[in-house]
């Protein structure tokens, strides 16, 4: 397998991202042990997620992952889509619009594609929306919808 090579752009050239299509990341796994940190992290410790022998005759029969553990990837897979030269800070300002749209089993392989869909200047650079998709592996339908607002600071007249 190939490693994934991210879009590398520099950010007095971000405008041209508008409507640009990012790919789609690499897999990532969900393992129980994740999904375990993530509801002793947030205390959701309903048993859909956390008791693998209940969560047997569950609707799903296995456990599932939260869906704000699915929607928790959003940076770390995004930026394995852009990189951003002349940065000097990134920030991570939101979600929009998230919709969870089908469960993530435990052990499930874990993607994401983004679309650019807007590029807007601010104050010391650009601020980024980004259509984002998630999915599991084998399956046709997206586990996760949501749009995330990222803002690039540095110099845009590198």
């Amino acid at each position: 397998m190939t490693e994934l090579k991210p879009k590398t752009v520099a950010l007095c050239d971000m405008p041209e991202l508008a409507g640009a299509n990012l790919g789609t990341s690499d897999y990532t796994q969900i393992t129980q042990q994740q999904i375990n940190l993530f509801a002793d992290a947030t205390n959701d410790h309903q048993w859909l997620h956390v008791d693998p022998e209940r969560a047997k005759d569950g609707p799903f029969g296995t456990t599932i992952a939260h869906g704000f553990l699915t929607l928790s990837y959003a940076p770390s897979l995004f930026f394995t889509l852009l990189d951003v030269s002349g940065t000097d800070q990134v920030i991570n300002c939101g979600i929009d619009k998230a919709r969870f749209t089908a469960p993530v089993p435990v052990d499930s392989h874990l993607a994401l594609s983004a679309d650019i869909t807007t590029v807007e200047p601010c104050r010391g650079g650009y601020q980024v929306k980004a259509e984002l998709t998630f999915s599991v592996e084998n399956s046709e339908r997206p586990v996760c919808v949501a749009e995330m607002i990222v803002r690039y600071l540095g110099r845009i007249d590198a």
